[in-house]
């Protein structure tokens, strides 16, 4: 493992994504079920994008699956589940999450720019599904490579990458006052994460993506989707409330500026 990829997963064993978000003890019902229901009311478009039941009863592998969340809801939802990631910590929530649930899946830590070291070279999967993750690993395209081998022929790849031009972008600005635009990546970058220190983020314009995926995988579809909007004072206490900025913003408003200024792009492709 190289030294950069070392901090990366020393980064996420020290914090796993969502790991806060339940104060109840770690590892039971209760608090996996709160992390759930905060996840998906904080960012709303996940399980629309991941359209869970769809894949009933086929293979599905995720990149980077975190603690566990989108493992549980295609397991639920009864699809044959193998998930990677590079934390320990992460992946040994996830295979407790699985069991406190009765589901089945094949959890594996490891490394994902080298995947063909992980699962059986001869195996692949209907869809391949990474959300928010290859942006912090140091190579991104190789896990990309990796992923087309993957792919059953039809398949698909579901990814989401941050967004360089998002609200996100402009709202670090102001709140570190550095207004240099020639600078922007870095500094967006730098405090991509709710904890500042991610030793790597990219990220990425749509153009941008199109070249992390040529000449493997075909976009069929790519949008921009999620602004968070909430205090955060009251989001830590888990409590959703808006944000001064978002008081009078209406659902229907607040998608329009989400499809010019959210910090995901949504990426649906194909194996070329």
């Amino acid at each position: 493992m190289t030294k950069e990829l070392s901090k990366v997963k020393t980064f996420w064993d020290s914090r796993p994504c969502n790991y806060h978000h339940s104060d109840k003890e770690v590892g039971t019902r209760v608090y996996f079920d709160e992390v759930e229901a905060k996840k998906y009311r904080a960012e709303p478009h996940i399980p629309g994008f991941a359209e869970f039941d769809t894949w009933k009863g086929k293979e599905v592998l995720e990149i980077g699956c975190g603690i566990g969340t989108a493992v549980v809801c295609f397991a639920r939802a009864g699809a044959i589940v193998t998930a990677v990631d590079l934390s320990d910590v992460s992946v040994e929530l996830c295979k407790r999450r699985l069991d406190v649930y009765g589901l089945q899946g094949t959890i594996i830590a490891g490394n994902a720019e080298q995947l063909d070291t992980l699962l059986t070279a001869t195996k692949q999967y209907d869809l391949v599904y990474s959300f928010g993750v290859i942006h912090h690993t140091p190579n991104p395209k190789a896990v990309i490579e990796q992923a087309t081998r993957f792919v059953k022929p039809g398949g698909q790849l579901r990814l989401m990458l941050y967004s360089l031009v998002s609200y996100k972008a402009f709202q670090v600005m102001h709140e570190t006052n550095r207004w240099n635009i020639s600078n922007m990546r870095e500094l967006i970058e730098e405090y991509s994460e709710a904890q500042t220190g991610s030793p790597c983020t990219y990220v990425y314009t749509f153009d941008e993506v199109e070249q992390l995926l040529h000449p493997h995988f075909k976009i069929k579809r790519i949008w921009k989707d999620h602004i968070f909007t909430w205090d955060i004072d009251e989001y830590k206490k888990g409590n959703f409330v808006r944000a001064e900025p978002w008081k009078n913003v209406g659902d229907e408003q607040l998608k329009v500026l989400e499809a010019e200024l959210g910090w995901h792009t949504m990426v649906i492709a194909e194996p070329s």
